[in-house]
Parts: structure tokens; C-alpha cells; sequence
């Protein structure tokens, strides 16, 4: 075993470990989880008329059922984290899989608009955990040189649900019924489960941390920064992200039929830009964090000019999809700041992103409920995503600041 001390991504306690059947078959492992997680996640949304159907509410009331998801990855992210931060990572990981299985068993099993709410709930909790987990134990396989392109990687699955299971579990759900659709996402959290016991490296306990020690990393004003960038500036990518059906059908002149295939582009950029940008942030992390923020701000001004032209719509759904590249940014950015308080850290980046899925829909409706049209949820993301470049700035001035006056006390 490569005995190497790594620094930074893991504990100064922690060597680099290596997966009992090789690299490769413990990150596809990993972005498998990924990967049907994000798909029950995403592909709930384009069910909500069956949801609402099968338990007897309107679509309006339906949305219940993707807020109560999104509560329980905002709660469960770094309460699990917390509690489970001394458990050896292989043993964590597959519970919070268990936990998974068991809240879209739930789900297909519900038999009313309450019971599915609480299965719904169950079912965001171990969200996550599992990629901030997930990219540790990705990260402790690999030199410091490669931790983001690999907490990338984890976060892969989640960019490829949106290419292939999304549109699978639609599917599933049109002909054999939401029920159908939500077993199939229980039955690969299984699979995933199995291949995690046979695939992933074991690694000991972290036995000097406790639950104040984890929770010391909230004390430190750079978390709190780098919380504030992901809760406001990806929350202008899914200002368009929650309003790009209607936008493609009433701005941008896309039949029905032909949505899904346009937001495969978008989930085509989120694969690219996922490895492009890890592969840029292990080089120059703080410069990579502002290069994305700033492309997004471009990115999302540009749609709003061109929504009315079909085929540029397409292209800047692509290149908004490699915005993406944001996100196992700031998780490696929110493990630096955190120092050893690391199983907190990376799990709250999740909690950060469903903060401002919350923003950027809540900001996007309002906009267009004032009447400023579909299109203009492009501007309302550009402004958010400019927020989060500023709060970058004051992270960054702020670090230099806090720099010189440890230089002047020595």
C-alpha cells in the first residue's frame, strides 16, 4: 500500500489507500451511486403530474414533494456528517445507500400524499452525505495533485443522470406508473450497495474526532464564505434550470416532444465541464472558483438574449452545462478552509447547492410572475451568479488580510 501523508483533502492522519480491485472499479462504484441518486432526485420533478395523480392533490401541492426532498438533503447532509464522522468511511458509505434504498422503497409504496411527503424526506436525507463522503474516500485514493478531478469524478454521476437515467426513469414512469419509476432507482442503489462491499477500499476509523471537533470547522468565517458561494452563485444556473420546460416551449419555440432531447445537451456540458473544471481547480482551485463563477455570469446573460433562437438556445445550454465544474470546486475549496473538520465540510457543499436551488427558483418565479417573461430568469441567475463571484472576492481578500496580520504578529 502507498504509504504516502496527504494533506489537505484528508486528515494529516490519513495515507492513501488502495481499492482491493483497482481504481477504476472503485470510482465507477462511487459515480454509480452518483448517478441514481441524482436520477431519483432530477427525474421526480418531470413526474410531479403522476405524483400528484396517483395520491389525489394538484401539481401545485405536488411541489411539496420536491421541497420535502430538498429539506432532507439540507438537514441530513451535515447532521449525518457529524454523527457519522468517526465511522470508517466504507461502513458510512454503504448505510447512507441503505438509507437511500429504504426511502424510495418507501416511496413506491406510499399510499398517500403524507406518506409519500415523509418517504420523500427519508429520501433526501443521505443526499448528501454520500457525495461529500463519497469524495473523501475518492480523494484518499489519489495524490493531492488529482483529489478535485476526483471528487469530480463522484460527482459525475450525478452530470449523467441527467443524460441517461432521468429520461430512463421518465420513461418507466409514463408506462408502468411513478411506482415503477421509484423501484428502479431502489434496485440500483442495491446494485451499487453490492459492488461498494466487493470494490471500495476499507479504511480504519478517524478515532480522534469527536462531534465538537467537527463542528469547530463552523467557528472558521472561510466555510461560512465559501457556504455562501455555493447558496447564491449556482443558484443562477438553476434559476433556469427550474423554468427551462416552459421556457423551451413558449420562448424558444421546442415541441414537447423534443424538450428532453435539448436537456440532454444541457446534461452532456454538466459531463464535460464535470471533468474539464476538476481538471483545472487541482491546479488553480481560488482562480478555477472565479474563472467558473465569472463564465456563468456570461453564460446566463447570453441566454436570455438568444432563448428566442432555437438552435443558440441549444448551444448555451451546453456551455451553461459546464458550469457544473463549479461544484467539485468549491467542495475541494470547502475542505481546505474546514482543515481537518473534513466529513462536515464536504457534505455541507450539498446543503449549499440545495440552498440555492431554493433561491434561484424562488428569484426565478418572481420574475417572471412580475411579468418580465421566461426568458428572463437568464438575467436573475446572471445577478445571482455575480453575487457569488463578489462573495469570492471578500473570501479571497479576506485570506490575504488574515495572511498579513499573521505576518505582522511573528
Amino acid at each position: 500500500m502507498n504509504t504516502c501523508v496527504r494533506h489537505g483533502a484528508v486528515t494529516p492522519s490519513e495515507r492513501l489507500v488502495t481499492p482491493p480491485a483497482g481504481l477504476f472499479a472503485a470510482m465507477l462504484t462511487l459515480g454509480l451511486g452518483g448517478f441514481f441518486i441524482g436520477t431519483g432526485e432530477f427525474a421526480s420533478m418531470s413526474l410531479l403530474p403522476s405524483l400528484a395523480e396517483g395520491t389525489g392533490i394538484s401539481v401545485p401541492q405536488a411541489g411539496r414533494y420536491i421541497s420535502a426532498y430538498a429539506i432532507g438533503v439540507v438537514v441530513g447532509a451535515p447532521l449525518i456528517a457529524v454523527v457519522g464522522a468517526r465511522w470508517p468511511r466504507k461502513m458510512l458509505l454503504l448505510s447512507l445507500l441503505l438509507l437511500v434504498m429504504a426511502g424510495y422503497l418507501a416511496s413506491a409504496l406510499a399510499w398517500n400524499a403524507s406518506s409519500l411527503l415523509v418517504a420523500r424526506f427519508v429520501s433526501g436525507l443521505p443526499h448528501g452525505a454520500w457525495y461529500g463522503v463519497g469524495g473523501l474516500a475518492a480523494s484518499a485514493m489519489v495524490p493531492v495533485s488529482r483529489r478535485t478531478q476526483y471528487i469530480g469524478y463522484v460527482m459525475l454521476g450525478l452530470a449523467a443522470a441527467n443524460v441517461a437515467g432521468v429520461p430512463a426513469m421518465t420513461w418507466l414512469g409514463q408506462h408502468l406508473g411513478w411506482r415503477a419509476a421509484f423501484l428502479f432507482v431502489a434496485a440500483g442503489v442495491m446494485l451499487t450497495a453490492i459492488m461498494l462491499l466487493f470494490f471500495l477500499p476499507a479504511t480504519p476509523a478517524v478515532r480522534n474526532v469527536s462531534l465538537l471537533h467537527e463542528l469547530s470547522a463552523l467557528r472558521k468565517p472561510q466555510v461560512w464564505l465559501t457556504f455562501a458561494v455555493a447558496s447564491v452563485g449556482f443558484g443562477g444556473m438553476l434559476a433556469v434550470y427550474t423554468y427551462i420546460t416552459p421556457t423551451l416551449i413558449h420562448v424558444s419555440q421546442f415541441s414537447l416532444s423534443s424538450v428532453p432531447m435539448v436537456l440532454v445537451v444541457w446534461g452532456v456540458g454538466m459531463v464535460c465541464g464535470n471533468i474539464v473544471g476538476g481538471w483545472l481547480a487541482d491546479r488553480a482551485l481560488v482562480p478555477a472558483i472565479v474563472a467558473m463563477l465569472l463564465w456563468n455570469v456570461l453564460c446566463l446573460v447570453l441566454f436570455s438574449l438568444v432563448a428566442h433562437i432555437p438552435w443558440a438556445t441549444v448551444l448555451v445550454l451546453f456551455l451553461l452545462g459546464n458550469g457544473f465544474a463549479l461544484v467539485p470546486a468549491l467542495q475541494a475549496r470547502l475542505m481546505d478552509v474546514a482543515s481537518d473538520a473534513q466529513t462536515l465540510a464536504a457534505s455541507l457543499n450539498h446543503s449549499a447547492f440545495n440552498i440555492s436551488n431554493a433561491i434561484g427558483a424562488s428569484l426565478g418565479g418572481l420574475a417572471i410572475s412580475a411579468g418580465a417573461g421566461w426568458a428572463a430568469t437568464g438575467w436573475v441567475g446572471a445577478l445571482l451568479a455575480a453575487a457569488g463571484l463578489g462573495i469570492m472576492c471578500l473570501s479571497i481578500s479576506y485570506a490575504k488580510r488574515s495572511q498579513n496580520d499573521g505576518y505582522h504578529h511573528r
